[in-house]
């Protein structure tokens, strides 16, 4: 079980690993994260922050990161319950690591609410790690259940700090780099003063721009970049 376990039709983004996340102020956390996803830190670590602060990178980067030092994780978005059944948590406290994504996503479905719930009870009980990420800090994502919101405060509460500029820049260079494109300076400080800081929307534009320079053999300038992306 040392893949990780994934619901259906769900893959980790290729980009979601500790070293492509950048963020001088968050540090420390990836260091938590680090020692949670090995077995080696707190057992109960909750990610608070607005969307595209890159929960769901680390959250995917500490399952990949498990399955490197050989242990078994799981990763669940509960965006996605209205496909699931509260019945998928059943067996995840065999799991060494288990991810649960968008915790704000079942506030007030009971049954779902209880399965957290429960599920938490389990993997306390067989000395796993539970990593849960919500927009708000558990006293202010919405659940109805007194219970769950106190197990949640258990362990280490991290909110999550906007990225600064500098971040920005250095993921952009690492992806540049890790799908072999020249990214002209001139052309990344162009970019940053457009993008929202945020890493998903960063790397699926550079994602868009490589394909592009593929397609019409062009280099990554800041007029070629204007073009494909519509800016100004």
């Amino acid at each position: 079980m040392n893949n990780p376990q994934l619901p259906l039709g769900l893959a980790l983004r290729d980009s979601a690993r500790f070293e492509s996340f950048f963020g001088v102020q968050n540090g420390e956390l990836l260091t938590i994260l680090q020692q949670a996803a090995t077995g080696t830190g707190e057992t109960l670590v909750y990610l608070a922050g607005a969307d595209g602060l890159g929960k769901t990178h680390l959250l995917q980067a500490a399952c990949r990161h498990a399955t490197q030092a050989g242990r078994s994780s799981t990763y669940l978005p509960l965006s996605a319950r209205a496909d699931l059944a509260p019945e998928v948590l059943a067996g995840l406290e065999q799991v060494d690591l288990v991810c649960l994504d968008d915790i704000q996503a079942i506030a007030g479905d009971a049954p779902w609410e209880r399965g957290v719930f429960d599920l938490f009870n389990r993997v306390r009980a067989a000395g796993g790690t539970l990593l849960v990420a919500g927009q708000q800090r558990p006293d202010r994502a919405g659940l109805a259940l007194p219970d769950l919101v106190s197990r949640l405060t258990w362990g280490v509460t991290y909110v999550l700090k906007p990225l600064a500029e500098a971040d920005v820049l250095a993921a952009l260079d690492w992806r540049a780099r890790s799908r072999g494109l020249e990214l002209p300076d001139v052309t990344a400080r162009f970019l940053i003063k457009r993008l929202p800081r945020d890493l998903p929307t960063v790397f699926d534009l550079l994602d868009r721009l490589d394909e592009a320079s593929m397609v019409e053999q062009r280099r990554l300038t800041v007029p070629f970049v204007k073009a494909v992306l519509g800016l100004e």
